[in-house]
């Protein structure tokens, strides 16, 4: 959906965060006079006031028959389509939308195609990935955007000048079906692996599963690249993509830590920046993702010696008396705590478990601690009394300590009480921040201040927007 199809329309926005403003201010830069009515927080009314725009009316009560009242309401990716006042309102002919849509619209060609971007999706490692993409098309030479999920909305980059020559985009599963309802179709959509996660938001893992596919059956990208060792991924049939895969021997797979293309070696993955062999294999996906742009990926593989690693994302914050102190606040789900747990496989570790709960399953988890525990976990946050109960008659069998803390700083007080001045403190929770801190980069900011070290370190995503 162009954002000049919602002229004559009535029109409003849903959530005043990065997106919401983002989406305010691109809508303002094309129709400066539309009618607009926000709805926020009473604590975000005033800052969305101080704009002194007459045109724009703010309320702080999004019910079902106000959603009802416009044909458009352009929401922020944290809300739920699901929310039972935005059902009602679809139900009576509101369109909900999301900034995501509106870029796409913007950009679409008259056949239909966003020729120029490659989208990256995935339950655990899109922001790595994009990244890595970005990184590597800039190493050739391209002025490349990188933008999406990871830190930067679209909107805030509808119409640099000069363009980029392509995009790197990182969608989540809040944002996968906004590309199929804008009516455009991406270059490349790149699909890295499905797991259980955001089950609040999407209310079941049906529809998680449903959603986050949306990219591939819905949008319909020119070339579909999907990893071939996805039980879901794999099964998938997309008529109207070419599909290429990436973790077969065919294409660029992974053997042991050597990096090939088909039969030919290409290179030894091991000293790359990319902690754990599922980022290492993550670059198998960004390769076949340059191939599909029609560039030479052998050549540009080498460049991923020169890749800066993601804050947050199994990030070593630095060592102090002996303890390695690893910062993988990004993590939300229990595969992700598992794959963090491999990295440091044979080493002391001591890792902390537990956040938010959205009601996943830890019963994974909890089977592998019965080869491959490390040294202690240790409990917190709002699912810590359920991940304890299922780990507690495995501790004293399967030999590793077991601490339930009341908060972060507890936690860590007690990891270091268990490694006793040798080892590795691995923040890796399975779970969201949510009610503890803003967002998981607050908890890992935290992690660190606690560790001794300066938070402002650790922080900044590299490379964001254009260059």
């Amino acid at each position: 959906m162009a954002i000049r199809r919602l002229d004559g329309r009535r029109v409003a926005l849903w959530g005043w965060g990065r997106e919401g403003r983002a989406a305010y201010h691109a809508i303002r830069a094309r129709l400066p006079a539309l009618p607009l009515t926000l709805f926020c927080s009473v604590g975000e009314a005033a800052d969305a006031a101080a704009l002194a725009d007459a045109s724009l009316a703010v309320e702080t009560e999004a019910s079902a028959a106000r959603l009802a009242a416009f044909d458009v309401v352009v929401k922020s990716p944290g809300i739920s389509p699901y929310k039972p006042e935005a059902v009602a309102a679809a139900g009576q002919g509101t369109c909900f939308v999301g900034g995501t849509a509106l870029w796409f619209g913007e950009h679409a060609n008259a056949a239909g195609f966003v020729d120029n971007a490659v989208c990256v999706t995935g339950t655990k490692g899109k922001s790595t990935t994009t990244s890595l993409l970005a990184h590597l098309l800039r190493a050739g030479g391209h002025a490349t955007a990188l933008a999406g999920n990871i830190g930067l909305p679209l909107l805030e980059v509808l119409a640099p000048a000069p363009a980029p020559a392509y995009w790197a985009i990182e969608l989540s599963s809040y944002q996968t079906g906004d590309v199929a309802a804008s009516g455009a179709r991406p270059a490349v959509a790149v699909a890295l692996n499905i797991f259980p996660e955001h089950l609040d938001w999407h209310g079941s893992h049906g529809r998680y599963v449903a959603d986050k596919l949306r990219l591939l059956t819905e949008a319909k990208p020119r070339i579909a690249v999907l990893n071939a060792n996805d039980p879901i991924l794999s099964a998938l049939q997309l008529p109207d993509s070419e599909i290429h895969w990436f973790g077969n021997a065919d294409g660029w797979h992974l053997r042991g830590d050597a990096l090939h293309r088909g039969e030919r070696f290409v290179l030894d993955t091991l000293p790359l920046p990319l902690p754990g062999r599922h980022n290492r294999g993550n670059l198998c996906a960004v390769l076949t993702a340059i191939e599909a742009l029609g560039l030479d990926a052998v050549a540009l593989a080498p460049h991923a010696a020169d890749f800066r690693p993601l804050p947050h994302r199994l990030q070593t914050v630095g060592t102090r008396d002996g303890v390695t102190y690893v910062n993988d606040s990004i993590s939300t789900t229990p595969h992700a705590s598992l794959a963090a747990l491999d990295v440091f496989r044979g080493r002391r570790v001591a890792i902390l478990v537990g956040g938010h709960d959205r009601g996943l399953p830890w019963e994974e988890f909890a089977q592998a601690m019965r080869v491959s525990a490390p040294l202690a976990i240790v409990t917190m946050g709002q699912n810590g009394p359920r991940i304890h109960d299922l780990l507690e008659p495995l501790a004293g069998e399967h030999g590793f300590v077991l601490g339930a803390a009341e908060d972060l700083a507890d936690a860590m007080r007690q990891a270091q009480d268990a490694l006793a001045g040798e080892g590795v403190v691995l923040l890796s929770p399975g779970a969201p921040s949510f009610g503890a801190y803003r967002d998981y980069v607050a908890r890992g900011r935290h992690f660190a201040e606690l560790a001794g070290f300066d938070p402002d370190c650790i922080s900044a995503i590299p490379g964001l927007g254009i260059s």
